[in-house]
């Protein structure tokens, strides 16, 4: 019987699935010719409410990127409250990955001297939901005391209670020696990820699809981050520090990848996971890096998308992309971008 109510409950959420933006509808958004057009359009979907109660307080383009903010935290709530119990563990766990981008954005905001009401907006916070509801651990009033502290030593020891500050404390050192932000935002990541695949290792006997998929995922970022040193002259001791653990590879199969003689040797090493030929060729001819991180995210979603169709995770990720994808029409628009690019640029489900 428990599992019949929970089915039901996940049944709601399917309900919602016909309020997704089509692909017609996304690429139509390409072509319309500013980003007001596309503001427009939006609130005429079930963006509507977090567009207007956004736009007396934001311009365009950041008026888009806080109402699909507060859209995701709606749907992230309503997410968790249609999960079984047995799952509820991992959804809470994949779920913090916003309390990590919230606490990268006020490290970001505190090295660049960024006041409280430049960054409040882009929290991706619950303003009206009791903590734990949303998925997150840090409430809102406490993610904007912590924009409200006078330097990033004091951000991180405020974070200790929640046990990220303890691991950003241990690359202090790092970051005070490098000013490289980067340092805490790869400890996070191996915080975060470290956490996510314990909560997958002895629960219902089903989750492999989930696990495998978030493996996937710690190798997309690891990939990029390979290319993105390799483009940029880092050596390998510095790039250790930015690799995640828990993905295909392991670290000393990435550190021989990018040890590879080229570029294009170094992405062959991926291409039995992400089958990236012709996306380093298109990457080889522009310089964009999106067009190697779009054909990834492609070949995730072909492989994982049908066995997470039966689990909470599959609404989230849908979530997620749809998010992605107007945040790329919307900044590929803003700064005047070939619709070509843009819509090559999208993940279309």
């Amino acid at each position: 019987m428990p599992d019949l109510i929970w089915t039901g409950a996940y049944g709601r959420l399917k309900v919602i699935f016909p309020s997704f933006l089509s692909n017609e509808f996304l690429l139509k958004l390409v072509k319309m010719s500013s980003v007001r057009e596309i503001a427009d359009a939006l609130e005429n979907t079930w963006y509507k409410e977090h567009i207007e109660a956004a736009a007396a307080m934001y311009e365009l383009p950041e008026l888009i990127e806080v109402a699909l903010n507060r859209h995701l935290v709606r749907m992230n709530t309503l997410a968790l409250n249609a999960t079984p119990p047995y799952e509820k563990r991992i959804i809470l766990s994949y779920l913090s990955k916003w309390d990590i981008e919230n606490i990268n954005l006020i490290l970001a905001a505190k090295a660049l001297g960024k006041s409280v009401s430049e960054t409040e907006g882009f929290l991706v916070s619950p303003r009206n939901f009791p903590v734990g509801l949303s998925g997150q651990t840090i409430p809102f009033e406490e993610l904007r005391s912590l924009l409200s502290q006078p330097d990033l030593v004091s951000v991180i020891n405020s974070l200790v209670k929640y046990g990220f500050g303890t691991v950003l404390l241990q690359q202090l050192s790092k970051y005070q020696k490098t000013l490289d932000l980067g340092v805490f935002g790869a400890a996070l990541q191996n915080y975060y990820y470290s956490n996510l695949l314990w909560s997958l290792r002895f629960v219902h006997g089903n989750e492999g699809p989930i696990r495998e998929y978030v493996r996937a995922e710690i190798t997309k970022l690891n990939f990029l981050n390979l290319v993105k040193a390799r483009l940029a002259g880092i050596n390998r001791e510095t790039l250790r520090f930015h690799l995640i653990e828990g993905g295909f590879l392991s670290e000393q199969a990435l550190l021989e990848a990018y040890s590879s003689p080229s570029v294009s040797d170094m992405v062959q090493r991926f291409d039995v996971y992400f089958n990236l030929s012709e996306a380093y060729e298109r990457f080889a001819n522009s310089g964009n890096l999106s067009e190697l991180e779009v054909a990834v995210d492609r070949a995730i979603a072909s492989k994982f998308l049908t066995p997470l169709a039966a689990f909470t995770l599959y609404f989230l990720f849908r979530v997620e992309k749809e998010r992605e994808n107007i945040r790329r029409i919307v900044y590929g628009k803003h700064y005047s971008l070939p619709e070509e690019n843009i819509s090559s640029s999208l993940l279309l489900i």
